[in-house]
């Protein structure tokens, strides 16, 4: 499925409650980088391997999803053995596109498959775009239920500017990039 490093130290050892020759261990916290818990249900969701269904990752919250993201980009690390494709349609189900983790859960879906990675954020789409992760510009993009993202993310501003919202960004770049974008 994918791997994890997690630091523990053993900070402490005494006879278990269960008794016998049984002991407990007393673990530090693992720190900063170990799953949060709503990874819990995902990685029981992907656990006999990666989905195969669409928008499996939809019925999660924005944490659950930023963790599905999150798996996605281990499972899925290494760009993709063959050369990129180019040109060709892709329809992106925007009905679930109701926060940042969601619009790029569903655009991996929709250059590649369920449970794929093309980006979790704006610099790492940006630089799927450029190639090696299995699609490459041109092609064109058909957003279907695209008014859901533009409602949800209208308050969510990555422009330094803060002249556009993540949705209109996330058009504008895949645009410059030679991407057609049909929103519906």
């Amino acid at each position: 499925m994918a791997s994890r490093t997690v630091g523990l130290a053993i900070t402490g050892v005494r006879p278990s409650v269960l008794g016998g020759t049984l002991v407990d261990i007393t673990l530090t916290d693992g720190g900063d980088d170990r799953p949060s818990l709503a990874a819990r249900p995902i990685w029981a969701e992907w656990y006999q391997g990666p989905p195969a269904e669409p928008n499996m990752w939809a019925p999660h919250d924005s944490q659950g999803r930023a963790a599905w993201l999150d798996l996605a980009t281990r499972a899925w690390r290494a760009p993709a053995p063959r050369p990129d494709r180019s040109g060709g349609e892709y329809h992106l189900d925007g009905r679930f596109v109701t926060d940042v983790p969601g619009l790029h859960c569903a655009i991996a879906e929709a250059l590649l498959g369920p449970g794929r990675y093309f980006g979790r954020e704006w610099n790492a789409f940006k630089d799927c775009l450029c190639g090696g992760f299995g699609v490459a510009p041109p092609f064109t993009l058909t957003w279907h239920d695209s008014e859901v993202a533009r409602r949800a993310l209208a308050d969510v501003v990555e422009d330094p500017e803060g002249r556009l919202s993540y949705f209109e960004e996330i058009v504008r770049l895949l645009e410059r990039c030679g991407v057609t974008v049909v929103l519906r």
